[in-house]
């Protein structure tokens, strides 16, 4: 009965006029978690569009790359940014776009490396624990890449071993940001 309601969401927001579907859908073999959440559990929120133009298009391969060099303005809240990474991830999902596992990435650099520290690292130079540990989780899960550069680390004091588990140490931002353009990927700053 439950996949019943899942298949026939669909075809109920055609009916309404929705021209972004955001209800629940299938992500990999899990099911989402909510119409606003359909793969990033609790972030990255997205909402019902009606007569809209421009939604993703499930024939595109989206190679996106996403350049973080913000940080949110109180260390105890989560990065702004990896928020709205998630909100992409839901968007695409809502519309049933599923992107492999590494075309989506984040290159995280400046202001923003401190929010790919460990939890153990984040407590020691904040005194709190880091309030973007779930999330980073949940964007490796549905198969987002985290990149930080070396330089980044450097600058801000942060030794290697105080990154958060699987990301990736880059030589440099601007590097991988090239690199990653020039082999095909999409830019978003910000």
């Amino acid at each position: 009965m439950v996949s019943r309601k899942i298949l026939s969401l669909p075809r109920l927001c055609q009916r309404a006029g929705i021209g972004l579907v955001v209800g629940t859908v299938l992500a990999g073999s899990a099911v989402a978690q909510d119409a606003s959440h359909p793969v990033i559990a609790g972030y990255g929120a997205i909402q019902p569009a009606v007569d809209v133009s421009n939604p993703p298009d499930p024939s595109l391969r989206y190679r996106v790359v996403f350049e973080v060099t913000r940080t949110a303005s109180d260390n105890a809240q989560i990065n702004p940014a990896f928020d709205r990474v998630a909100r992409f991830v839901n968007l695409l999902a809502a519309s049933g776009v599923h992107p492999p596992r590494g075309d989506i990435i984040i290159v995280i650099h400046g202001p923003a490396t401190t929010s790919i520290l460990s939890d153990a690292a984040y407590q020691a130079r904040f005194h709190q624990a880091n309030p973007n540990t779930r999330l980073i989780e949940e964007l490796q899960k549905a198969g987002v890449i985290i990149h930080v550069c070396s330089y980044a680390l450097a600058g801000a004091k942060i030794e290697k071993a105080a990154v958060a588990k699987d990301v990736s140490i880059d030589l440099a931002a601007m590097v991988t940001l090239a690199t990653l353009q020039l082999k095909g990927w999409a830019l978003i700053a910000g």
